[in-house]
């Protein structure tokens, strides 16, 4: 029999109907809303990559070109012969000024770019043509943002067949005559080999022939200004100093409030540190950068080792976050842990060069990994620590000193398991009156002497060892 329907019943069916409408609108404006995700994801990576900076940093080691973008981009790269050339296709990129002035950046004098191309290749696509003047191996990589700079498209151009250091070194002007002029026997051992400007110390003790020269036309005054520089060096061969301008290129170093970058002043110094050393009859010395380009820390550390050197020394100009921090610091490498927080901090900011400056991390190298092994370096800290003492106590004669004794910590130039290394910091570029010595030529002149000084009375009590005929720079 059949029976009505109650009041809830009807209630019901009125209702399902509405609940499915509106379950149906809520999957459609969920769909929507996903859609409208989507389409706005699509739009974002279709977006146009804005070239915001471009530079190129030229050097006989490499030039580096760098693409500051707005956003990560992808490229493609070829190499084209008959000509050379260097094909970099741009996805996503829209031609501006920036990019297009390119070209006006890359110098007469660059080693191997001639001329940079931009145009459009194909929708969506610009392509980057380098012309080069001989035959290279390019590196390309990008970088995320760090510090100042945005991503960046970094192009390394470097040889094809890569300058050995040292026989470039053996083959320079200097080194050649070495090379080329025996000293007459008068006197002394014919196994020493020298040139007229820059001989080589005998092989017995005797009084240098630089004061020998000295003696015989000055008076009693300078004959005792003579002798308190001594003990002098003796040695048998000549003597290498690598010479490191901390900091290059892409890696500006600290920055003084007058603008003064660090870059720039330990550029200077090392300059007039090497002057100074070659100036000895016994010592010659390699500029570890000789321009402003960026050397990866590990890359110096090889380059050092490549020439054989018998001593490294970094040159820095120290920033603290207070201006009123003054003073000059020597640094030693150490396997336990820093000295102090100050030393800890530094190492820590010194070692961030490579983020800021750029290295291609999916490059290995051999020779590095040899050179980096996890070796016991503790003579070779222990040197360190004499070379960085005697060299502190010349720096307290023309500057006052940051720290009393020489500091530890785990910087990455210091790293050499066989080369007694030292990281000077000359001064605060953070100090406004520290930054106007750094830039002043009398002051950098007085503390690339007090260093070499260092080094002549570390020598003095620590004799270099023999090395190979081709480290000695002639024959013996």
């Amino acid at each position: 029999m059949f029976k009505p329907a109650s009041e809830h019943e009807r209630h019901l069916r009125v209702e399902m109907p509405e609940q499915r409408s509106l379950f149906s609108l809520l999957g459609l404006a969920a769909l929507w809303a996903a859609f409208l995700l989507v389409l706005l994801a699509v739009n974002t990576a279709c977006a146009a990559v804005t070239v915001t900076a471009a530079r190129v940093w030229p050097a006989a080691e490499y030039t580096r070109l760098t693409l500051e973008t707005s956003s990560p981009v992808k490229f493609s790269q070829s190499i084209v012969k008959d000509p050379e050339r260097l094909v970099l296709d741009l996805e996503g990129i829209e031609p501006n000024a920036v990019l297009t002035g390119l070209s006006a950046k890359v110098g007469a004098d660059d080693p191997y770019i001639r001329l940079v191309r931009v145009g459009r290749f194909k929708p969506g696509v610009v392509r980057v043509v380098l012309d080069l003047k001989t035959e290279v191996k390019p590196s390309v990589f990008t970088l995320p943002p760090v510090g100042e700079y945005g991503n960046r498209l970094v192009v390394d151009i470097y040889p094809a067949q890569a300058v050995d250091p040292l026989m470039a070194l053996v083959e320079s002007p200097r080194q050649a005559a070495q090379g080329e002029q025996d000293v007459p026997d008068q006197g002394r051992d014919k196994a020493v080999v020298a040139a007229p400007d820059a001989p080589v110390a005998k092989a017995e003790p005797a009084e240098p022939r630089s004061l020998q020269a000295e003696s015989q036309n000055i008076g009693p005054e300078k004959t005792l200004k003579s002798e308190k520089r001594k003990p002098e060096l003796q040695v048998t061969r000549l003597v290498t100093i690598a010479i490191d301008a901390g900091h290059g290129g892409e890696d500006p170093g600290a920055q003084g409030a007058r603008g003064t970058h660090e870059k720039d002043v330990t550029l200077a110094i090392a300059r007039r540190l090497k002057a100074v050393v070659d100036e000895e009859p016994n010592m010659r010395g390699i500029l570890i950068r000789d321009g402003d380009y960026f050397i990866p820390l590990h890359g110096r550390v090889v380059k050092a080792r490549k020439v054989n050197a018998d001593l490294f020394v970094s040159i820095h100009a120290d920033a603290f976050i207070r201006p009123d921090a003054r003073g000059s610091s020597v640094f030693a490498l150490s396997e336990r842990g820093a000295t102090s927080a100050a030393a800890r901090w530094l190492a820590k900011k010194e070692n961030e060069a490579d983020l800021i400056g750029g290295i291609n991390l999916d490059v290995k190298d051999p020779y590095l990994a040899r050179t980096l092994l996890d070796l016991s370096q503790t003579a070779t800290i222990n040197d360190s620590l004499k070379l960085g003492k005697a060299v502190l106590n010349e720096l307290g004669g023309i500057n006052s000193l940051h720290k009393g004794a020489v500091e530890q910590a785990g910087f990455a130039v210091l790293k050499s398991p066989d080369i007694p290394s030292i990281l000077v910091e000359t001064a605060f570029i953070s100090n406004p009156e520290e930054e106007v010595r750094l830039t002043d030529n009398a002051y950098q002149e007085k503390m690339a002497k007090a260093i070499l000084s260092g080094i002549k009375r570390y020598f003095s009590k620590n004799p270099p060892l023999a090395k190979s005929r081709l480290a000695a720079s002639g024959p013996l």
